[in-house]
């Protein structure tokens, strides 16, 4: 009797060798995909070619927000499609968005792309949409991460921002900390003259992010339509369940 087809090995393209590329590099072989290439600031810098991509169906990318969108675009020019791991760009999504219709390839981007952090933000918006039911709470979003981490507040943090407004109606202030190696926690405080609730999602380990980042590689390998995707796209979810 034989058994369940092999899953094809997707090839990867890694853009970034810090501690998220590293992350990712030793995670891949254990979610089916080949790193073929590992692309740094120097061989950026020069010129991507298609021999650099090494045969790549897709690439990671895990730099910084100065360099991120440069990077994606050079990686789309190629036809690569690519997964932005990179925050704090977001605000220039629309060059992005140029990007992928220019070239005809696909990206896909994330503020965070640990599974837990996209139910977090279901939660979050679901209990600020409840709090607006009642009177007395005060609401506000604390972010926390490693001192090396250069955007503030954190795309996680603005996200979450972003759908307690949602639900609430209003603005909600968000104060980032950067402290020691901590891979990101964010906290949720709803709080009344008497009592006060606490949302905490805790990352105990990076490779939550990079395990995220391999599976929406996988999905965006897959012959996807030129469009930018999110994570919501590989989790098969609407805005309105997740």
């Amino acid at each position: 009797m034989s058994g369940a087809p092999a899953v094809p090995t997707v090839r990867v393209a890694l853009v970034g060798m810090g501690r998220m590329g590293r992350a990712l590099a030793s995670l891949a072989p254990e979610r089916g995909c080949e790193v073929v290439a590992r692309l740094d600031a120097p061989e950026m810098a020069r010129g991507l070619t298609r021999a650099d991509l090494a045969g790549a169906q897709v690439a990671i990318e895990f730099t910084t927000p100065e360099t991120a969108l440069d990077n994606a675009e050079a990686l789309l020019a190629l036809g690569c499609p690519v997964v932005v791991g990179t925050t704090g760009w977001n605000a220039h999504l629309d060059r992005l968005e140029a990007a992928v219709a220019r070239e005809h390839t696909a990206a896909l981007w994330s503020p965070n792309f640990s599974l837990g952090v996209q139910l977090f933000l279901a939660i979050a918006e679901d209990a600020a949409r409840r709090t607006r039911e009642v009177t007395g709470f005060d609401v506000h979003v604390v972010e926390t991460h490693h001192t090396a981490k250069k955007d503030a507040p954190s795309g996680t943090g603005i996200a979450i921002g972003e759908r307690l407004e949602a639900g609430l109606g209003r603005a909600v202030p968000i104060t980032s900390v950067r402290v020691g190696s901590v891979p990101g926690t964010h906290e949720v405080i709803m709080d009344a003259a008497f009592e006060q609730i606490t949302l905490t999602h805790t990352a105990r380990d990076r490779r939550v992010f990079a395990d995220g980042a391999l599976a929406a590689a996988r999905w965006l390998a897959a012959g996807r339509t030129a469009a930018v995707y999110t994570m919501r796209d590989v989790l098969g979810t609407s805005p309105s369940s997740l």
